[in-house]
């Protein structure tokens, strides 16, 4: 049999295009698995949103350590909402129905997860939404879940233990003034700071809403100074965080309690510009170094690190690294027990199943929030300045509620902390 040098070629070459074809299909089948969300990476979410994205990028890398979800690297498609509920929509349209993600996550924060979750109900999708305020609870969204601790009442539970501190604290406050943003996350806490204040038997002396836009809040603090309240509760975004602060302690001004949800006072950076202004603000607080969950310690010390080498986020995360990781987790843990990225079982797997986290473990419940509750409220005390050796300091930074994790008791009236700076 003769054998033409020709058709050796031509074989050899059919016989490595086909082995070509077969290295071909195993990585067709591990292509990046896409998940996709918006966050504020600019407006006033910024300085958490930055942080956040740090955190997720951890979990990323450590499931692609690990081999993906599925045997599939994890691949992130996210857009900056720039802290602005009205791009939320567009963003989840675009990521659903353009980038055709197979997961989601986020948005992150109550004003944008409930602008964004209409739309990832429409298209029947699965999302763990960060750290807002009872943002489902006129939709009831059955597939939305939540990552932040303030259990199946969150629009109560968000204030409770500030007016249980304030309820037995001597001599005791009679009087509350209630006051916050005029948009989703300042309503839900207000609406449940207003049930919790006649619930302890308090009489509220003003209640109101500011714009979200307002940049000057001495007429603000002014105005609730004029009703003569014993307790200010204070509902407030970043920005207005400092705006409040400042304000207050320009004026002078000094109720028996002041504080509440001043998501500002959870961000590092703007901690080191408020520093001693701080001091006797009582702040609901959903992390504290002092939760030492598994695996959390690790999961702060790698964003620190980055944080470091990186400048320009917050150096520490305590409040919102551990939750931006343990999103990821969630919906890690709800893939591999379904070994599916159908939402549809996805959702059916976290209404029923416990999830460990580095935020601890936890079962999902009503509106996808999470079954128990377990968060504390905090005190600034003794700051000097804003240096971040102090900002760190437990001294400094003390868990007064609730008894379970209390590290020092509330200075009390206000006025004492403040004359303490």
């Amino acid at each position: 049999m003769q054998f033409s040098w020709k058709g050796t070629t031509l074989v050899r070459r059919l016989v490595l295009a086909a082995a070509a074809l077969m290295l071909a299909l195993p990585a067709q089948a591990a292509d990046p698995v896409r998940i996709g969300f918006s966050i504020g990476l600019t407006g006033g979410n910024a300085p958490n949103g930055k942080q956040l994205i740090e955190a997720m990028e951890l979990w990323r890398a450590d499931v692609n350590a690990k081999g993906g979800l599925l045997g599939r690297p994890v691949e992130f498609v996210y857009y900056d909402d720039q802290t602005v509920p009205a791009n939320v929509p567009a963003i989840y349209t675009k990521l659903i129905e353009v980038d055709k993600v197979e997961l989601l996550l986020g948005p992150y924060g109550t004003n944008l997860i409930a602008a964004g979750l209409p739309v990832i109900a429409q298209h029947k999708k699965t999302t763990v939404g960060i750290l807002g305020t009872a943002p489902n609870h006129t939709l009831h969204y059955p597939n939305y879940f939540a990552m932040i601790p303030l259990g199946e009442d969150p629009i109560h539970a968000f204030s409770e233990g500030f007016f249980e501190l304030a309820k037995a604290a001597k001599p005791a406050p009679k009087t509350v003034a209630i006051v916050g943003a005029d948009a989703e996350f300042g309503k839900n806490s207000t609406d449940g700071a207003r049930d919790n204040a006649k619930k302890f038997g308090f009489e509220i002396v003003y209640d109101k809403l500011y714009p979200p836009n307002t940049q000057d809040f001495a007429p603000i603090v002014r105005a609730i100074q004029a009703t003569n309240p014993d307790v200010v509760y204070v509902a407030s975004y970043p920005p207005d965080s400092v705006g409040f602060v400042r304000a207050v302690s320009e004026i002078g001004y000094q109720p028996k309690m002041i504080g509440g949800a001043m998501i500002g006072l959870l961000a590092t950076p703007l901690k080191a510009r408020m520093g001693p202004l701080m001091n006797g603000f009582v702040n609901n607080e959903i992390f504290v170094p002092s939760l030492n969950f598994p695996g959390v310690k690790d999961v702060l010390t790698r964003y620190q690190a980055v944080a470091k080498q990186k400048g320009g986020i917050d150096p520490f995360g305590y409040g919102f690294v551990p939750f931006g990781y343990a999103a990821g987790q969630v919906l890690q843990q709800a893939v591999e027990g379904t070994k599916s990225f159908d939402h549809a079982k996805l959702a059916d797997y976290m209404r029923s199943h416990k999830f460990s986290t580095v935020v601890g473990e936890f079962e999902y419940g009503k509106d996808g929030e999470w079954k128990k509750p377990r968060f504390t409220f905090t005190q600034w005390q003794g700051l000097t300045s804003g240096d971040l050796a102090q900002l760190d300091d437990p001294k400094k930074w003390v868990v007064i509620w609730p008894p379970e994790y209390k590290t020092g008791d509330m200075i009390y009236p206000y006025g004492n902390a403040v004359a303490k700076k």
